[in-house]
């Protein structure tokens, strides 16, 4: 069974092409095509790279910024030219859509219909830059799958079981009325990881008391147990929580009444500056990429990039403890993206504050970071894992859950 995957950021375009068939695996195979486009690097243009699972490569420019058109262009090259790997659209039997906000209408992965792309719409309102792209995706890929069943697989679905008393602001209860209230993301990587974190340690996800931190340009944790989230770092938007690359993470809402009375500040500067210019760019002046960081601190003693990592880690200690408080305990603490996957320092800065916990690492093989492997020391009470995420491979799995449902 042949699933395509999109996966739209607000200005980047994933297209994955899985073949999932039984008995499923528990490592995400390699897909059978996969696509990118980017239209951040030069302005007016895209740049799409495709690659087929033969080892055929293509990449062009091409002198567009509108998602339909290049969505369709790389869907073409499926069924053309040096990537093909299929004859015909009709080889594809379904197509899954990760979503970024499904509100509390949509707590599992649902079939598109038109009553659920108007609430994608509607839902734009809590998340502008990501829902109305993921829409563009649904649209580009009916005009070419005419018939086939696509998949709206949510980001803030794994969250959806947190209790009454996580997801609600400590505000006037007209705001949880009016759908201010916690949500999460980041929860197809959760989910993902849930699942292959107990796959690597030979346990049913039920049993464990799990701390996932999916640590990227975007950062946030969840605490799960009975294989479900029962909290999480992020809320109402995916500003709230950890200290992030560019994003600022939880900080008293006072000094944005500050900036607006006392500086001038309007709401389009401070959306742009929590957004885009607060985190670890903000604080080190260097970036936002955390190799970067490093690399200023390592080759210029620079202060502030010094500050910066600092005040990531500290932050992500802080919030773990949460978390741990959260599950009364935990069995499990589970590294993931760019940064959790591929900094021994951040994972060792940061299980350095958990010994309290009687965690502690294998010094050597939390070095070497390797994929999906227990990295903490034989007499660890508590397992420390290095888990590579793969959304999109389980937001196929979620289509052909709902292909095989009676």
């Amino acid at each position: 069974m042949k699933i395509l995957v999109l996966n739209a950021g607000s200005s980047s375009q994933k297209i994955r092409l899985y073949e999932v068939q039984e008995p499923l695996p528990e490592q995400a195979p390699e897909p059978l095509w996969k696509g990118d486009a980017d239209w951040t690097r030069t302005n007016g243009k895209a740049v799409i790279s495709i690659e087929n699972r033969h080892g055929q490569k293509h990449e062009e420019e091409i002198e567009t910024r509108s998602r339909p058109e290049i969505t369709d262009k790389m869907l073409q090259m499926l069924w053309g030219g040096p990537t093909k790997v299929i004859e015909q659209p009709d080889d594809i039997a379904m197509i899954g859509h990760r979503i970024v906000h499904g509100g509390d209408r949509y707590r599992t992965s649902t079939r598109v219909t038109a009553e659920v792309k108007d609430a994608i719409q509607q839902l734009a309102e809590f998340a502008p830059l990501h829902n109305p792209a993921n829409l563009e995706g649904i649209e580009a890929a009916e005009q070419l799958f005419e018939g086939q069943p696509q998949i709206a697989v949510f980001d803030t679905s794994f969250h959806s079981q947190m209790p009454p008393h996580v997801i609600t602001y400590p505000g006037p209860y007209e705001w949880f009325e009016q759908g201010i209230r916690r949500y999460g993301f980041h929860g197809i990587s959760h989910q993902y990881c849930t699942r292959r974190s107990a796959q690597i340690l030979g346990r049913d996800p039920s049993t464990l008391r799990l701390v996932n931190c999916h640590l990227g340009n975007g950062c946030s944790l969840a605490a799960i147990q009975h294989g479900y989230s029962i909290d999480t770092t992020m809320g109402f938007t995916p500003l709230e929580g950890l200290m992030m690359g560019t994003r600022s993470g939880s900080i008293d809402p006072s000094i944005l009444l500050y900036l607006q009375r006392q500086k001038g500040y309007d709401t389009g500067q401070l959306e742009r500056i929590l957004n885009k210019e607060s985190g670890l760019k903000g604080v080190s002046g260097v970036s936002g990429d955390l190799r970067q960081i490093l690399h200023a601190i390592e080759k210029e003693q620079n202060e502030r990039a010094m500050l910066a990592l600092d005040i990531y880690v500290y932050r992500l200690r802080l919030f773990i403890g949460m978390m741990v408080a959260a599950l009364g305990g935990i069995d499990v603490l589970t590294f993931t993206g760019g940064v959790g996957e591929n900094s021994p320092l951040v994972r060792e800065r940061a299980c350095d504050g958990l010994s309290y916990l009687h965690l502690s690492l294998n010094t050597e093989k939390n070095a070497a970071s390797p994929v999906d492997e227990d990295i903490a020391a034989a007499d660890s009470a508590v397992r420390v894992l290095i888990v590579h995420t793969e959304e999109d491979w389980e937001i196929a799995l979620e289509c052909w859950r709902i292909a095989h449902q009676n």
